[in-house]
């Protein structure tokens, strides 16, 4: 047993806004590594399986995303940042990283429906814009801005975090940890 601290007592955020954060964390990170390797699987089927396990990740990141944003508005746990100039930042970064999420599952799903898809053999998407190359290749390098940009908010995020766990040893990273 550990002696009680200031930190033990801090604020701390509600289980399901903590799930939230860290399926979306997961799936982030998930999605990142398959976009980036869909193109290291062999055509056919291989290839049909990663895009399509992608594209229905994306879904279920898209749907993480709504019920993490209606459950913060409506019932979950709003904790102060802290006050001054870093406060500001912590504040541009979370509101930044929201937004980078969202434009970046938008343009996912803009992008499967440009190129029309395969999900798993099972079914077809048709393309709305067939032919056009030029579109799909803009709205995929969007898409693949979208997500680089999205990893290098949440490393700066994760640093912030470490940063108060380590160095100021504030208590803020273990608001967002799962209770022991």
């Amino acid at each position: 047993m550990h002696a009680a601290t200031a930190t033990d007592t801090a604020p701390r955020y509600d289980s399901r806004s903590i799930r939230l954060h860290w399926v979306t964390a997961l799936l982030v990170i998930v999605l990142w590594s398959l976009g980036e390797t869909i193109d290291w699987f062999p055509r056919g089927e291989p290839r049909v399986v990663a895009r399509s396990l992608h594209i229905t990740f994306g879904v279920l990141l898209a749907a993480i995303l709504c019920w993490r944003i209606w459950w913060r508005a409506a019932r979950g746990a709003r904790l102060p940042a802290e006050p001054g100039a870093l406060g500001k930042l912590a504040t541009a970064v979370h509101f930044a990283l929201y937004a980078v999420l969202a434009a970046t599952v938008v343009l996912g799903i803009v992008y499967t429906w440009a190129r029309g898809d395969s999900i798993f053999g099972w079914f077809s998407l048709p393309s709305f814009a067939p032919g056009d190359k030029e579109l799909r290749g803009q709205i995929e390098e969007l898409h693949s801005l979208g997500a680089n940009v999205l990893l290098i908010l949440a490393g700066v995020h994760a640093c912030a975090a470490l940063w108060h766990h380590y160095i100021i040893k504030d208590g803020v990273l273990r608001r967002m940890l799962p209770a022991r």
